[in-house]
């Protein structure tokens, strides 16, 4: 609790809050500091003194103890805000859809047919055969054969149904 006011007519100040301060609240009391020095409120050794301190300070009740026998300017120091609550950038993950609605064997075929590519050429270089490359086919036509799966039958007349 702070202690009573010498004169009764002053105010009442809570305690300075301990929020630090970085080098634009430094450059502004400095620049307050130099205005003060110009209006032959301090002289250069004050202000020497002063704005040696204000280069360690830390704190806003640092930098506000500088200028409590000051008139205006005072630099702007942060005031403290209540807590707020952390507002979180959208969500921006990526949402796989595990609906698959492949059977195994065509599954298998997803992965046999480039794998089957892939061989096709090395066994090209080795066999120096074009007829090589007919085995990617080869294996699509056999996975689609194992997978069971065939277009809907047609009508007579070329539509479904």
């Amino acid at each position: 609790m702070p202690a009573p006011p010498d004169d009764p007519g002053e105010p009442v100040r809570p305690p300075a809050p301990q929020i630090r301060v970085g080098d634009a609240e430094r450059n502004a009391a400095i620049e307050a500091l130099g205005v003060h020095m110009s209006a032959g409120r301090l002289d250069i050794d004050e202000y020497g003194e002063r704005t040696a301190k204000v280069t360690v300070a830390r704190t806003t009740s640092d930098l506000r103890a500088l200028f409590d026998d000051l008139p205006a300017p005072h630099p702007k120091l942060p005031l403290v805000t209540p807590p707020q609550e952390i507002q979180r950038p959208p969500d921006t993950r990526i949402v796989v859809d595990s609906s698959d609605t492949r059977t195994p064997t065509q599954r298998f075929a997803a992965v046999a047919v480039p794998v089957a590519a892939i061989i096709a050429v090395a066994l090209f270089f080795l066999l120096k055969t074009w007829v090589v490359f007919l085995l990617p086919a080869l294996v699509a036509v056999i996975a689609g054969a194992m997978s069971g799966s065939r277009p809907p039958p047609r009508g007579r007349d070329g539509r479904d149904g």
